[in-house]
């Protein structure tokens, strides 16, 4: 394998296992350790047992700690960094995670809480670790027995199966020991990258595979990992390709994804009608060589014409392919990118800011036509009509991308810098935009919801100036809260309705405003709720809309900082110094912030009350039996789609009774729409690819109800 570094977790955590076997009989003095370990790092403790104070644990749950999947790499190194110094492990702390199979955080123990498990589990999960440390130091029969009984007997516990209990003998014993995780039991069964003759002669995976199939499993993937002929060496080389490869085949079909729903129904987050400026940084030819002769013409121009009218083509790809049919020698990724953008996602009203090499700016324009293939000229053939506002030389305040064409839009503070060189010009450029009206009928047209909730809801939002809308996947809080901004404005205007999503790692920096490094040092940038509130406030007739998506997954007091008074309904336009700057900021009155969370995100902690209380809380829930939905069904007609709806309708009534789940986990209305023809195919993807893998979530530990709902999901299609 190519980097050197990319196993290098592997010494660690072979030193960790030496150390925690010493734990076996003394768990207080472990839990201890534990406990000072997240003291030390100002880290909560994470959930080990209903309450909060955990009484016992196992080798493989420490081992949990620090290998989770939604885990941000600097919250990973700060623990393991703190179990170094309290263990006083030797060897170094890893540099590279790739790989290493990870945890689902709603399922993070490999013990059931106290009143639930048996009086021996967390013994025989230490049974398991030490007889398997046995078995990868002397593969006798005796060592292999022992490790069986104890095998079998902890992966048929509660919450344990396949990918748990053969991923914590990968963590402690990689050389020994094949974790069979999702995307491991891809790659070995289904990508067709291992020989077909042996995977014929493999197990079938079960939920709970015995010991005695698991060692079939591992011994003839090491013989045929051994055997000269193999590309990959061993099991750690087999786990890191099944993870390159499941992310290059994710994110294909991702991009995929995104292309076919761009082509049917216009971008995710962008809407129909609504005429959004965006920003291009733009090349005209090497150099800027034809720069001159594009200014005095009126236009914008790029190269390829050997492939003809742009517009011919169908995708990306096939310009790609186009190109390639020319000259093999290149991928053309970018240079199909560039044509693509330039024929169909540049219109009129955008901005265009020409450059010279990566230090100059040469002039500015606005687009005023569409993409069109003029054959009249010799050489650059691939127009639009551009009024040149400015000619002349800027410095570039920052270093954008070495491409002809790139869209900046989303830069909002190089945008803000690059629009400051012309004084202000840009304001002239609105006359280009005609936004369309929209108004509650717009909006009870397009959202199903009945009147009286959306009235109650927009009086929320004006009383309160901030609300979250909560509730479970698929209701459509994405959808509702851009058009809730929209109808309460009245128009579709874009311009004043700013989404971000939080995360874990999302900072004050980020929000507000902080020193990020340049060339020459550092230089204090402003954060994006920072210059949305200035364009508000010089804006104040009309209303601006902020808009959170997973507002319950950052840390909301680290990102909101001194704005946390702020926001309330009551301070606003009150003025605070801010923590970098040395001015008064406030949020102005015709700021409402919008912010959405998932009711069935198990693994995020509620709102701190001190922000709850400065927020209005809405609650939106699958929309089957309302009316809108209903004359969306009746137009579709289809027996199909009319049965699945029925299905889900009595899932979500088995979901709100699961006492481990209830309401907010239900199964949302928005999983359904927009489908123009309800086919088998259509509707078997919905299925398949979006509300199976949910159930597989939700019932983790309950394989039986898993199946039985994924068969009849499955029938009601049939």
């Amino acid at each position: 394998m190519s980097n050197a570094n990319q196993f290098d977790w592997v010494n660690f955590y072979e030193e960790l296992t030496d150390e925690l076997l010493q734990y076996k009989n003394n768990r207080q003095e472990l839990l201890t350790k534990i406990r000072e370990i997240y003291d030390s790092i100002g880290i909560n403790l994470p959930t080990l047992e209903r309450g909060g104070n955990p009484t016992d644990i196992d080798p493989f749950t420490v081992f949990g700690l620090f290998n989770k999947s939604s885990m941000t790499e600097t919250n990973r190194l700060k623990i393991i960094s703190a179990i170094k110094n309290s263990f006083n492990i030797s060897k170094p702390v890893p540099t590279s995670f790739d790989s290493i199979p990870v945890l689902n955080n709603q399922n993070a123990t490999f013990y059931d809480f106290a009143d639930k498990r048996g009086a021996t589990d967390i013994d025989d999960l230490w049974e398991l670790f030490e007889s398997a440390l046995a078995y990868a130091k002397n593969s006798t029969p005796a060592n292999r027995k022992k490790l069986s009984k104890y095998f079998d007997l902890t992966i048929n516990k509660k919450g344990n199966g396949n990918s748990k209990i053969t991923m914590g003998l990968y963590w402690i014993a990689p050389n020994s020991f094949l974790n069979l995780d999702q995307r491991n039991t891809w790659y070995i069964y289904e990508s067709g990258k291992i020989p077909a003759k042996l995977v014929q002669t493999l197990p079938p995976i079960e939920a709970k595979i015995s010991s005695a199939k698991y060692f079939d499993i591992v011994e003839k993937l090491r013989a045929y990992l051994q055997n000269n002929t193999a590309d990959l060496k061993d099991f750690k080389e087999l786990s890191f390709e099944a993870w390159r490869y499941s992310e290059e085949v994710n994110r294909k079909l991702r991009e995929k994804k995104i292309q076919e729903e761009r082509e049917t129904k216009g971008a995710a987050l962008a809407d129909e009608n609504v005429e959004t400026v965006h920003y291009w940084i733009y090349s005209p030819g090497d150099g800027a060589a034809n720069w001159d002769e594009f200014y005095s013409a009126g236009i914008m121009a790029i190269g390829w014409d050997s492939i003809g009218d742009l517009k011919a083509f169908g995708s990306k790809e096939d310009m790609k392919q186009k190109m390639k049919a020319i000259d093999p020698s290149k991928s053309y990724r970018n240079d199909a990118h560039t044509t693509w953008q330039f024929a169909n996602e540049i219109k009129q009203g955008d901005i265009v800011f020409a450059k010279k090499g990566k230090s100059l700016i040469v002039g500015r324009g606005v687009v005023v036509s569409d993409y069109e293939y003029d054959n009249s000229r010799p050489h650059y053939k691939n127009v639009r009509k551009v009024n040149w506002t400015h000619k002349g030389e800027w410095k570039n305040p920052d270093s954008p991308a070495i491409k002809t064409l790139t869209d900046i839009t989303l830069n909002t503070g190089y945008v803000k810098q690059l629009n400051a060189l012309f004084d202000g010009d840009a304001e002239e450029d609105e006359s280009f935009i005609d936004y369309p009206e929209y108004g509650a009928e717009n909006f009870l047209e397009e959202v199903y919801m009945d009147e009286k909730n959306y009235k109650t809801l927009v009086a929320l939002v004006r009383n309160k100036k901030n609300i979250i809308l909560q509730g479970p996947p698929g209701v459509g809080k994405t959808f509702a809260a851009k058009r809730l901004a929209y109808s309460m404005m009245g128009v579709k205007d874009s311009n004043r309705v700013v989404m971000v999503q939080f995360h874990q790692s999302y900072s004050y920096e980020d929000f507000i405003m902080g020193y990020r490094p340049t060339e020459t040092g550092f230089e204090l940038k402003r954060g994006v709720f920072y210059n949305f509130c200035k364009d508000a406030e010089i804006d104040s007739e009309n209303e601006y809309f902020f808009i959170i998506d997973e507002i319950n997954r950052g840390n909301l007091s680290k990102i909101f900082g001194e704005l946390f008074m702020l926001i309330e309904g009551d301070k606003r336009g009150v003025e605070l110094q801010l923590l970098y700057a040395d001015e008064k900021f406030s949020v102005p009155g015709n700021v409402y912030i919008i912010g959405m969370m998932n009711t069935a995100d198990r693994s995020l902690a509620m709102l701190d009350y001190a922000l709850r209380r400065r927020f209005a809380f809405f609650d939106m829930k699958p929309a089957f039996e309302t009316d809108g939905f209903r004359e969306y069904q009746a137009r579709l007609a289809n027996d199909k789609f009319d049965s699945l709806i029925n299905c889900v309708e009595d899932l979500n009534e088995e979901i709100i009774e699961d006492e481990s789940l209830g309401e907010g986990f239900c199964i949302g209305h928005s999983y359904f729409c927009n489908l123009h023809d309800a086919t088998e195919q259509s509707l078997s993807r919905i299925v398949e690819f979006e509300l199976i893998p949910l159930l597989k979530e939700y019932w983790f530990d309950e394989p039986a109800k898993f199946k039985n709902w994924s068969n009849k999901l499955r029938s009601s299609i049939k």
